[in-house]
C-alpha cells in the first residue's frame, strides 16, 4: 500500500507497507533486512488489517502506523538486520493515514514528528529513547490524509480540500487554505525552500511556498502555480529535489507518471 525510502545518518532503508504486514530491503531491494508481519488475530472480522504511514526520526528510528491506531517504532541499527520494535505509541483510536518528520530546523520544543489518523486527529511527538507527546490536535470531522512537518510548521492535507497549518510546539492553527475542490490524497514539501505540493481528486496539483514572517512570527502561505492533469484523480504527487523545481504526479488506475519542471 505504501513504499518510502528512509533515510538515516548510518544507512537507507527501503520500507514497504502492505495488508500482511511490514518489509525492510537495503535501498535498491536487493536484501530484506527485516519482515514484521502484522496480528490479524487482534482485529474484528470485518475491519481491514494494514500498516499506512512511514518515517525515520531521530537518527535511528522508523515509525509506521497501523490501521488499528498504534504507531510502531522501530530501532535500526547502524548495519545488519537486528531490528527490533522499541515502543508503540497507542495515542490514536482510528486508523494511521500519513507520519512525517521534521524535514527543516525545529524551533526548540516543536517536536519532530507527527502522526495523522483517519478520524482527522494529530499527534506531535518529540523521539528520542522514549517518544514523548507533545500536542494532541483534535479532529474536527474530516479525515486527514496527509501530513508534512517544516521548520516547526505542521501542514495537513484533509478529506474536505484544505490545508491546514498548526504550530508545532503549541497546536495552535495559524492559516487555513480551501486549496481543492475534493479530497486531498498527497502533501510533499521541499525543505531548502518550503515549497508546498497538493494533489487531489479534483485533478489538480498546487504549489504553495510557505514562511515565517520575521516582525509578527506568523505561518505564511502564498499560492505558486497550479496544473490540472485532465481527468485525473490524483493519488500521488512529489518533489524530485529539495529545492521544489520540479515535481511527479500520478493517479488512479495510471501506469505513468508526469514529470513537471520549472522552466
Amino acid at each position: 500500500s505504501q513504499a518510502a525510502w528512509c533515510v538515516l545518518p548510518s544507512r537507507v532503508l527501503l520500507v514497504l507497507t502492505s495488508q500482511k504486514g511490514i518489509q525492510m530491503y537495503e535501498s535498491d531491494g536487493s536484501i530484506m533486512v527485516y519482515w514484521h508481519a502484522l496480528d490479524v488475530t487482534e482485529h474484528p472480522p470485518a475491519q481491514a488489517v494494514f500498516a499506512r504511514g512511514i518515517a525515520a526520526a531521530g537518527g535511528r528510528f522508523i515509525c509506521v502506523g497501523t490501521s488499528s491506531g498504534p504507531v510502531l517504532v522501530f530501532d535500526i541499527p547502524h548495519k545488519g538486520t537486528n531490528v527490533t520494535v522499541s515502543e508503540v505509541l497507542e495515542e490514536h483510536r482510528d486508523a494511521i493515514t500519513d507520519i512525517a518528520a521534521e524535514l527543516g530546523q525545529a524551533p526548540d520544543g516543536a517536536g519532530d514528528v507527527v502522526t495523522a489518523d483517519d478520524a482527522g486527529t494529530l499527534c506531535i511527538w518529540s523521539s528520542g529513547e522514549e517518544f514523548t507527546l507533545l500536542n494532541k490536535i483534535p479532529a474536527f470531522g474530516c479525515t486527514c490524509s496527509s501530513v508534512k512537518l517544516w521548520n516547526g510548521v505542521v501542514a495537513a492535507g484533509y478529506g474536505n480540500g484544505q490545508i491546514r497549518l498548526y504550530e508545532a510546539a503549541t497546536g495552535v492553527l495559524r492559516a487555513e487554505v480551501s486549496a481543492h475542490a475534493r479530497w486531498i490524497y498527497a502533501l510533499d514539501l521541499a525543505p531548502l525552500t518550503g515549497k508546498l505540493l497538493s494533489g487531489a481528486e479534483d485533478s489538480f496539483v498546487h504549489v504553495w511556498k510557505l514562511s515565517r514572517n520575521l516582525d509578527t512570527d506568523d505561518i505564511e502561505i502564498e499560492h505558486c502555480h497550479a496544473e490540472c492533469v485532465t481527468d485525473t484523480q490524483i493519488c500521488g504527487a512529489r518533489f524530485c529535489d529539495p529545492e521544489g523545481c520540479s515535481f511527479a504526479v500520478t493517479g488512479y488506475d495510471l501506469s505513468e507518471i508526469f514529470r513537471y519542471s520549472q522552466v
